[in-house]
């Protein structure tokens, strides 16, 4: 009996938890669904989409740009190794360049922002949320899907291309600083070797990812904090989700985002 009603529980909770993994799922995509339907229609909110490029963009810049550089020189470190082995550290150009164009640069530059900014907006909204500011504002006839949701999640998608290739752009350079500094490799050759092998559709391949990333990153906040309950407590927990929720999957849709530009490139 005992082993049974253990079994029970089990079954129980599991489909409790695929019950709000479903509902989860439905409530982001009735989200995305009224926001872009939002974001067609006049008035445009332009005042708002600035405010928050500065926001998302100019203030998550310095962060993106130290975190780039170091990855970059890390990069060329643990790489010039390996190729040292086999005589071939003077191309170390090509690995750093390819690396963090299709997949370093978009994927950092996603995770960074999406824990700066994601949890950034679930705070926001969810404030608004608990002291029910966002119920105030359905009163007065306004939508808050288009004055909250459509700024944050459009600049979002605009913001972290630029984002990402200028981390690609100090990443690279970080790459070349380390292999001249540490292994002597010529910077000139190190730049005409990216330049050969470096094609526009590895650079398109990142930053078309980085518009997925950045809806992503705007939807999942904006979501959270719309739905956040319980006091500050709540809002703790949804700040949380935030991050995490981003996280994961940015990292599960750069797998399938991936191979599709792998497709698109081969078709």
């Amino acid at each position: 009996m005992t082993s049974a009603a253990g079994a029970r529980q089990a079954v129980v909770a599991l489909g409790d938890r695929a019950t709000r993994l479903v509902g989860y799922v439905g409530g982001v995509s009735i989200l995305a669904g009224q926001t872009f339907y939002q974001g067609l229609f006049p008035p445009y909110p332009l005042r708002l989409i600035l405010q928050q490029m500065d926001h998302i963009g100019v203030r998550s810049a310095a962060i993106c740009a130290v975190a780039a550089v170091f990855t970059g020189l890390v990069l060329a470190l643990q790489t010039t190794y390996g190729l040292a082995r086999f005589g071939a550290k003077a191309y170390v150009g090509i690995v750093v360049s390819l690396s963090m164009v299709r997949e370093l640069g978009p994927v950092l530059t996603a995770l960074l922002v999406g824990g700066r900014v994601g949890s950034g907006i679930t705070a926001e909204l969810g404030s608004m949320k608990v002291t029910e500011q966002i119920d105030a504002m359905r009163a007065l006839g306004a939508s808050p899907i288009k004055k909250l949701v459509v700024p944050r999640v459009l600049t979002a998608m605009m913001v972290l291309p630029l984002l990402t290739l200028v981390a690609d752009v100090l990443g690279i350079l970080g790459g070349m600083v380390m292999s001249q500094w540490e292994f002597n490799v010529d910077y000139h050759f190190y730049i005409n070797t990216v330049l050969q092998n470096l094609k526009p559709a590895d650079l398109l391949s990142g930053l078309g990812k980085t518009v997925f990333f950045g809806f992503i990153i705007g939807i999942v906040g904006c979501y959270e904090g719309l739905e956040t309950t319980g006091g500050t407590e709540g809002l703790g927990r949804a700040t949380t989700a935030t991050v995490v929720t981003s996280a994961i999957l940015v990292l599960i849709s750069d797998f399938f985002l991936t191979k599709f530009f792998w497709w698109l490139e081969g078709w």
